[in-house]
């Protein structure tokens, strides 16, 4: 590993350190990898979508929006080819010892319980589409966060990866394939992504019924919103995707905006989107709400840079994990329809769980 690259990890540990609140990311298929650190430990809350800044926001849209304001924080930046991380021999060795919290048995009993009264709930009518999750949490011996952080760099290179800590939040990290929201120059790029399978060396698969109408259902959903507040749409036809040992069902849409003030109604309109959440979004967040069982806090919220050089890159927070002293918790889930089958959907967020665990054990 270079010493460039070596000073910079460095410095990322120093300030992770330090207890101030700082967040270090990639963006999807690019070596650069950026950090933003507060100068102070204040709290600041995402008022106005005009500022500049690196936002952090909840599933729950009326849970407030932490803000790194970029006035307020340093930077240091490096590009990173991919090579160099592979060459890092300190992150092959590193195996840290596990145990799980919850007995496996149960937390298999208690999701497949809760998809099969959503299947309930949906074939009653009251919905099309839920999306359930579960929080699976580990006891680990010995975490070294920077490092874990550069592991996922490396596994994850088109994935959003970041890493995000507050003294009065805690720290996150991930590495999501999911894009909320890119606006640039006036025009915007979303996407619909839903349905699962594992990545079997091949993005030639074949889809079942249920997957697919999950997806459409997403899409639909984008086009019919988004209209009213963009001149123009484009719409892909759906295509598969990997995401780490994962494939998943995509549609990019696109086009351009009415107004620069559009970006805070194209966020409203998009999240949480119906890969999160399900549709009709409101009877849908009501039953997350009521049935889960756990708080979501950040997990399926979004994150990213706000107005960064007349730029702004929003990501679905996804494939992410909460680190608590010895304690990791790993959040992941998935879209219910009145075709899905519980122990199919259970395997499903199994799969997921390890798109983290990788990254953690190696395995």
């Amino acid at each position: 590993m270079s010493e460039e690259l070596a000073n910079f990890f460095t410095e990322l540990e120093h300030v992770y350190q330090s207890k101030l609140p700082f967040v270090a990311f990639r963006k999807p298929d690019e070596d650069l990898v950026t950090a933003f650190v507060q100068r102070t430990q204040e709290l600041y809350e995402l008022k106005s979508y005009k500022k500049a800044g690196f936002v952090f926001s909840p599933f729950n849209a009326e849970e407030k929006k932490i803000f790194f304001p970029f006035d307020a924080c340093d930077s240091f930046s490096i590009e990173i080819p991919y090579i160099d991380l592979l060459e890092n021999n300190e992150i092959q060795a590193e195996k840290p010892k596990f145990e799980t919290v919850e007995a496996p048995d149960t937390l298999k009993e208690n999701h497949i319980a809760l998809v099969q009264k959503a299947i309930d709930f949906i074939k009653h009518n009251k919905a099309k589409k839920i999306v359930l999750s579960r929080k699976e949490t580990l006891k680990i011996d010995q975490l070294k966060v920077v490092n874990t952080f550069k592991k996922m760099l490396k596994a994850y290179k088109n994935a959003f990866v970041y890493l995000w800590y507050h003294p009065e939040i805690g720290l996150w990290m991930g590495a999501t394939p999911e894009r909320l929201l890119t606006v640039e120059k006036g025009k915007f790029t979303t996407m619909a992504l839903a349905g699962t399978q594992k990545y079997n060396g091949t993005v030639d698969v074949v889809w079942q019924n249920k997957e697919k109408q999950e997806q459409q259902y997403v899409t639909d959903f984008m086009a019919e919103n988004l209209k009213e507040s963009v001149e123009s749409l484009d719409i892909t036809v759906p295509f598969t995707v990997q995401a780490g040992n994962l494939v998943h069902i995509r549609t990019d849409i696109s086009g351009k905006l009415k107004s620069a003030g559009s970006i805070e109604n194209l966020i409203n309109i998009l999240h949480p989107t119906p890969a999160v959440c399900g549709l009709p979004k409101d009877v849908s967040a009501a039953f997350i709400m009521e049935n889960e069982g756990y708080h979501r806090a950040y997990y399926s919220g979004f994150l990213g840079a706000l107005n960064n050089n007349e730029s702004t890159n929003l990501f679905v927070n996804l494939r992410c994990m909460q680190l608590e002293n010895k304690l990791v918790s790993l959040y992941v889930g998935g879209g219910i329809t009145a075709d899905s089958i519980p122990e199919n959907e259970w395997e499903e967020t199994v799969s997921k769980s390890e798109v983290m665990k990788k990254v953690l054990f190696h395995t």
